[in-house]
């Protein structure tokens, strides 16, 4: 289980929520993990109530099955609904990057080479965690370069869903989940909507496929 640090207890209940959140959404949670109450608490340093309503918001939003407080886990996500979100997602990232071209300075553009360069560090030694978390983060600057707050709120829930299988196939993914990057970021240095727009799909449906391969794999009967 991720280590959270201990809070403040003004407001515990969306800052609970909101730290579990960025933990799903940057891999730090894979498919089966099971979440205790009890102990986020102790990590946290509060009691179980704010723990538990953050919890009842996350399946909430179906990023957890709740089935019991004894049975909490990350759910393993079913083809059909991998492919529904990566149809949504080429649309809606597909549009961050078009827009994201228009604008990019060059110290946007500087920000999202180094997060390539730490990514690629991350392959090299074999940090998945680490990978998938900058992963995240090249894809969340492209609406924030473009100037796209709503936009990133409704990837932020379709994330938290999608980080935990991204995490569980980042480094059997291998350059696959790197590669299709470069070709957004040369996009946007060259102000090309369009191919920003083509670069981000081709990153999803191509970066993709060791994560559909995952879902497979899972789901096949021995």
């Amino acid at each position: 289980m991720p280590e959270f640090e201990t809070l403040d207890h003004s407001n515990l209940n969306s800052t609970i929520y909101g730290a579990l959140c960025d933990a799903l959404i940057q891999g730090r949670f894979q498919p089966g993990d099971r979440l205790k109450i009890r102990d986020l608490a102790e990590q946290f340093g509060t009691s179980v109530t704010p723990i538990r309503d953050a919890i009842l918001k996350l399946a909430n939003d179906e990023a957890i099955t709740f089935r019991s407080p004894r049975d909490i886990r990350i759910p393993a996500m079913s083809e059909a609904r991998y492919r529904e979100i990566r149809s949504i997602r080429v649309r809606l990232e597909g549009l961050a990057a078009e827009t994201a071209a228009q604008v990019a300075t060059s110290a946007d553009i500087a920000a999202l080479e180094a997060i390539l360069r730490e990514n690629e560090a991350a392959l090299a030694c074999g940090d998945g965690l680490k990978g998938a978390e900058l992963n995240q983060m090249f894809h969340f600057m492209l609406p924030k370069i473009a100037g796209l707050p709503v936009l990133n709120g409704i990837l932020r829930r379709l994330w938290l869903q999608m980080g935990p299988l991204i995490s569980d196939a980042y480094l059997p993914g291998g350059r696959a989940m790197i590669d299709h990057h470069y070709p957004v970021v040369e996009a946007l240095k060259r102000h090309d909507p369009a191919a920003a727009s083509m670069a981000i799909v081709d990153d999803i449906l191509l970066g993709g496929k060791p994560l559909l391969e995952r879902i497979e794999k899972g789901t096949r009967k021995p």
